[in-house]
């Protein structure tokens, strides 16, 4: 086979490979197979390629993804790329920088219709999906025309045939107890929501956990799939609402406990810019504003409730030079909580607010005063309870010292299920 790759005898120099006009109304994905060979010691100035959008009637380009990794094999990059009306180029950028001896090549560039994180493993690039390799377990390619040992099923799913592919991920050589295997997307590159749908089969002897999550670029997991029974023999449909505002990778992670324990198969994974339609009415029912309280008229949609014992009390005091008013006018009302009146050792206020709904990413802001003579570092935080208060989680708490001005904070949270603050 060919590949194109930079004549490095230009040092310094870029070299450009642009495409030429292309035009597609729907989104598309980019793959991209490449390599950058360097030697190990790292430079101060070393070879990147680099792949920007041209779009016709702007002046300038915008860089759709970067790489400077060098690596000893073909890599693939998978780019997302929105709908667009307009006609555009891709341009291709090598810079060799500083070590002659780096290679930059190209194998492959290929625009298909569809999203990126669609697979349905017909092809040998999978779509840019990985398996996080184990000593013990790993995701192999299951089924196609030469009849492995490795094949585990009849037939995949596309194709409802022997000769089609899956994914599949097998106990067989399960050593440790909780051994986990790992399929990790291509990283979303363009802010997306919607529905992200697959079919899977699951036979088990002994449980097996099987688990979607996202992760970001700071290593984050969050779940927002889990198999719920044992199931046996066909392929099950899974529908998930999904939500990446930002660079996002989807794990689709398999935890066994024996050997004994069976498989899990993975295929036609696809996905709608429409929400699946379990979360629907509550997601367009829901306002955000009616979330929001300045507490002038009540408490809104906040509730407290009294086996917590004494509160918070809706309160308004005059303004002078010792004390500051409410936040909204200086005139209205807060709440206050902790007073001499209630400080009993232990004391507790808990406020609570409306139910938000899951797989919505959401901005908590309000403003806080603390009156007191002594640091007071936790006696105000912030929980998000899920589920009938079974499940709590802090996601803030003061830690500043008694001033007595208010002061905002702000701090931004996402469930997979309905939750509350």
């Amino acid at each position: 086979g060919h590949y194109i790759s930079v004549d490095t005898s230009y040092e310094g120099e870029r070299a450009v490979l642009s495409s030429p006009e292309l035009y597609s109304e729907e989104w598309s994905c980019v793959r991209l197979i490449y390599q950058i060979a360097a030697t190990p010691e790292t430079s101060s100035d070393p070879a990147r390629l680099n792949l920007y959008l041209r779009q016709e009637g702007e002046s300038f380009d915008h860089l759709l993804w970067s790489a400077e990794e060098p690596s000893d094999s073909w890599l693939i990059a998978s780019l997302d790329l929105k709908n667009n009306t307009k006609k555009y180029k891709i341009v291709l950028e090598g810079e060799i920088g500083q070590d002659k001896s780096t290679s930059i090549a190209v194998f492959e560039i290929k625009i298909t219709p569809g999203y990126c994180i669609e697979c349905d493993f017909e092809e040998n690039h999978l779509c840019g999906f990985v398996n996080r390799w184990n000593p013990n377990v790993n995701w192999f390619v299951g089924g196609g025309s030469i009849r492995n040992s490795q094949s585990i099923l009849p037939k995949d799913h596309t194709l409802n045939s022997e000769l089609g592919h899956y994914m599949y991920v097998d106990s067989v050589y399960v050593k440790h107890f909780q051994e986990v295997a790992q399929l990790i997307s291509p990283k979303t590159t363009t802010p997306m929501s919607g529905c992200l749908s697959f079919y899977y089969q699951l036979k088990q002897e002994s449980s097996i956990v099987f688990t979607v999550y996202l992760k970001d670029t700071s290593g984050f997991y969050e779940e927002i799939w889990k198999t719920d029974s044992a199931l046996n023999g066909d392929w099950m449909l899974a529908e998930v609402d999904f939500n990446a505002p930002y660079p996002m990778e989807v794990i689709f992670e398999v935890a066994f406990n024996s050997a004994k324990g069976g498989y899990v198969a993975l295929d036609d994974i696809s996905f709608s810019p429409v929400y699946c339609s379990n979360q629907t009415g509550m997601r367009s029912s829901f306002d955000p504003a009616k979330a929001g309280c300045n507490f002038e008229e009540d408490l809104c949609n906040f509730y407290q409730d009294h086996k917590d014992g004494p509160g918070w009390s809706r309160v308004k005091v005059k303004r002078n030079v010792y004390r500051a008013g409410d936040h909204t006018t200086g005139f209205g009302y807060y709440l206050l909580a902790n007073t001499k009146f209630t400080s009993q050792p232990g004391y507790i206020g808990r406020l609570y607010g409306p139910i938000l709904p899951g797989n919505l990413q959401f901005c908590l802001r309000f403003y806080y005063a603390l009156y007191g003579f002594f640091k007071m570092t936790g006696t105000l935080a912030v929980y998000i309870f899920e589920e009938n208060h079974v499940v709590q989680e802090k996601i803030w708490s003061v830690l500043d010292s008694p001033k007595g001005v208010w002061t905002q904070a702000e701090i931004s949270f996402k469930k997979p299920m309905p939750c509350k603050v």
